[in-house]
Order: structure tokens, then C-alpha cells, then sequence
């Protein structure tokens, strides 16, 4: 029986890592997943990225244990020659192994059924205090809330698109698109094409969407030699308008993510609109962001002025701007580098990659999982309530395998963020290289 094994070297199994041509190894048996990528319910991107490695860890990560029955259909009969497995990927998988046999995959609590009860009361306040209110201070305050509103439907977005919130997948595709279409204006399939991406390769600059913010922001000076976003499959043109806005983003940074939101509407329009490629549920996402851009404008034009309307806008949007920094704060300050993902050292590039916010159990509604950023990236299938109950063992584990572990308060991690953008910001400003004076004329002639 041994002799009629086949195998087939790590080198030859890397040289499968091209459109139609994908092979990946899963405990070191090979599988073709050419034909896989139209098909593949977390996207194409995840196998491009991997295709040609051994992907087992990220693999046991984002699938549960029914996937397993459905891998024999692509396997290719060989096996990858010298398998081997390190100390610190057994121990994560046995760790996985053990939050399974305890059912922490499928204990997600009651904290959605409360969300979603939570949002349609403000929903209802809002309405009521911009109808029945005439106070320019009500309305205000309603912005404000809208803002909330929205953040906490990014959290039930976010959870939604890692596990099953809801009984079964239609549900739970109903609430995705409510969630993030109907209420937030945002298409879920468009954030689900990122957040994908950006999980598997972590805080790589040219393969992570999260990082590629060129020419507002740029996290690594790496950024300075022009790279090619693997995910946009274009330049990021590091230019003399990039560099000039670069030099003084750890003072634009706030400003920004205030208004952030119209990048999110912009993107969801040109994934939906603008895209060549096949989009899931395409109609399902239209309608949900038509019915967003129905009642949205219509209850701003209920505001009796417009300066009402415009400082409504304004409020709901830098509210709702907290959680883009949130966004920011967890990957912006730690370890990057430049390369595709690598699934031999899934583990140990999630844990450096990433960094918690320090906070008390009252304050996780705020953060909507993201502070246990380290859990999230190692069990992105944990339900949000399990993530603090696992913390400790995930410490444990680092400890042991000499890895990073960083932990710090919201506001440490905003002064390491601005601290990040601020040394970045002063490497722009090389002297060598002076920015040209009619910046202007350069800004309107810049392509890409």
C-alpha cells in the first residue's frame, strides 16, 4: 500500500498557484480547488492567496468540521512529500480542537436578539425626535444616535459574515443584508471580499486591503517604492501629491475616518456597478442598498433647514467614525510586511499582526468583539461572547511559543497608531526629495 502513495515535493506543489491552476494541502493530503473559486463561499481571494502551500491551519480557522466531507471531491491522490508539523501549530490546533468539544462555535448567546431589539428602539427615537421635535439640539442628539445606530450594525455585519448569527444560512444572509445594506448603506458582499482578504493576509502591504490607504495613509515607509496592491491588482502610486499627504496624516487621521463613510458608499457602488466580476446575490444587494438610499434621504429632508440637515449628516457620520478608527487601532501599530500569506506560519503572523484593547467586560458592547483582536484572528468563527472567555488561554499559548501578546488601553493604542503615522509622516518628508511647490497642478494631473 506505501508504494502506491504518491508525493510530490513542496517546490512542485508551489508551482499550482495560478488561475485555473490552484492546488493547496489541507494535513498534507493535495487538493485541487481550480474549479473551486467561482464556487468558494468565502471568495476567490483566500485560495489565490494560499493557493500552492499547505493552508491546514487557516483551513480548521474558517471552516467548520461538516466542511471536511466535501474535500475528497478535489483531492488529487498525492500527498506533500516531508509533512511536517511545527510546535506551535499543533498547539493551536489542539487548542481549536478543544473550544469545539466544548461547543464554543455554537454558544453565540442572546447579545443578537438584543442588538437588533436595541437598534430598532433607537431607530424609532430617531424618527420620533426628527418628526416630532422642533429643537435643533434634538436633532442633533439624533444624528448622534444614527452614528451609534450604524456602529452597532457593523458589529452585527462583522459577526454575521464569520458565523451563522441567526438558526440557518438564509437568515443569516437576511440579517447580513439588513444589517449592512438596508440600515448602513454598505454592501455586506463588498465588505465580505475585504474582510476576507485582509484575515488571511494579515497585515501584508501589498496582499491587505485594510493597509492599502495610499494616498492618505501610508502605515510603513514600504509603501514608498510604488507597490503593487495584490488585491486591487493595480499600482499604489506613491507620487508627489501621496507623499505630501502622507507627510501630515497623523494630523489628518481623525478628520478622515469622520468621513470615512463616503469611502464606504463609493466602494459599495463601484464593487456593485463597476465590477467585471461575477457578485453573489447581486440583486439582494442592490435592493437592500436602494431601500438605504430611500428612507436615509428622506429623513434628512424632514430636518426644516439645511443647516439642520448638513450638521445631522455631519454628526451621524464622525459618531460613526469611532469605529473606523476602531478599525484601525488593532493592526495599524503592529508588524507588517511585504509578500503573500504564508500558511506554515499561520499562527505566529496572526498573533503579530494584531493587537488587543484593554477594556472591562461592561465595555465590550463598545468595541463589538475588536478588542479581543488576537482571539478573533486565530477563531475568527468564536461567537463575540466566547472571546474573553478564551483570552486566557490564547495568552497562555503565546507565552509559550515566545510570541507576541500585546495588549493595550483605547487610548495607548490611538498613541501608538499616531505614532505609527507620525514616523511614517517624517520618513516622507525626506529632504531628498523635495515635494513640488505647484501642488496643485500636480494633484489635478495625478493618474491612479
Amino acid at each position: 500500500m506505501a508504494e502506491s502513495t504518491r508525493y510530490i515535493s513542496e517546490e512542485e506543489l508551489a508551482k499550482h498557484n495560478k488561475n485555473g491552476d490552484l492546488w493547496i494541502s489541507i494535513q498534507g493530503k493535495i487538493y485541487d480547488v481550480s474549479k473551486w473559486t467561482q464556487n468558494h463561499p468565502g471568495g476567490e481571494l483566500p485560495l489565490f492567496s494560499l493557493a500552492g502551500q499547505d493552508v491546514t491551519d487557516a483551513f480548521i480557522a474558517y471552516h467548520p468540521g461538516t466542511a471536511w466531507q466535501y474535500l475528497d471531491q478535489f483531492f488529487t491522490g498525492y500527498y506533500l512529500n516531508g509533512y511536517s508539523v511545527s510546535e506551535a501549530s499543533r498547539d493551536y490546533r489542539k487548542l481549536l480542537n478543544e473550544f469545539s468539544k466544548l461547543g464554543l462555535f455554537e454558544k453565540k448567546g442572546h447579545g443578537i436578539l438584543f442588538s437588533f431589539c436595541f437598534i430598532a428602539m433607537l431607530l424609532t427615537l430617531i424618527v420620533y425626535g426628527v418628526l416630532c421635535s422642533d429643537s435643533t439640539w434634538v436633532h442633533l442628539g439624533c444624528g448622534a444616535l444614527l452614528g451609534f445606530v450604524w456602529i452597532q450594525t457593523g458589529w452585527i455585519g462583522h459577526d454575521s459574515g464569520h458565523y451563522h448569527i441567526m438558526t440557518n444560512r438564509g437568515s443569516n444572509r437576511l440579517a447580513q443584508i439588513i444589517s449592512g445594506n438596508c440600515l448602513a448603506g454598505i454592501s455586506i458582499n463588498w465588505w465580505k471580499r475585504n474582510h476576507n482578504a485582509h484575515h488571511i493576509a494579515c497585515n501584508s502591504l501589498d496582499f491587505d486591503p485594510d493597509l492599502q490607504h495610499i494616498p492618505l495613509f501610508a502605515v510603513s515607509s514600504k509603501f514608498f517604492s510604488s507597490l503593487t496592491s495584490c488585491f486591487y491588482e493595480r499600482k499604489l502610486n506613491f507620487n508627489s501629491v501621496a507623499r505630501f499627504l502622507v507627510s501630515y496624516q497623523h494630523w489628518t487621521f481623525y478628520p478622515v475616518m469622520g468621513i470615512a463613510r463616503f469611502n464606504l458608499y463609493a466602494q459599495s457602488f463601484l464593487y456593485l456597478l463597476a465590477n467585471t466580476k461575477k457578485v453573489p446575490n447581486k440583486g439582494q444587494e442592490i435592493l437592500g442598498l436602494a431601500v438605504y438610499w430611500i428612507w436615509f434621504p428622506l429623513l434628512v429632508f424632514c430636518l426644516p433647514s439645511w443647516g439642520e440637515r448638513l450638521m445631522f449628516v455631519v454628526v451621524s457620520f464622525n459618531v460613526t467614525g469611532i469605529q473606523h478608527v476602531q478599525f484601525c487601532l488593532n493592526h495599524f501599530s503592529t508588524n507588517v510586511y511585504v509578500g503573500p500569506p504564508s500558511g506554515n506560519d499561520w499562527f505566529e503572523k496572526q498573533t503579530k499582526g494584531t493587537l488587543n484593547i484593554t477594556c472591562p467586560s461592561w465595555m465590550d458592547w463598545f468595541h463589538g468583539g475588536l478588542q479581543f483582536q488576537i482571539e478573533h484572528h486565530l477563531f475568527p468563527r468564536l461567537p463575540r461572547c466566547q472571546l474573553r472567555k478564551v483570552s486566557p488561554f490564547v495568552k497562555e499559548l503565546c507565552k509559550k511559543h515566545n510570541l507576541p501578546y500585546t495588549s493595550v488601553s483605547f487610548w495607548k493604542a490611538n498613541e501608538m497608531t499616531l505614532g505609527t503615522l507620525r514616523t511614517a509622516a517624517l520618513q516622507a518628508r525626506d529632504l531628498a526629495k523635495p515635494v513640488p511647490k505647484n501642488l496643485v497642478w500636480e494633484a489635478v494631473h495625478t493618474h491612479g
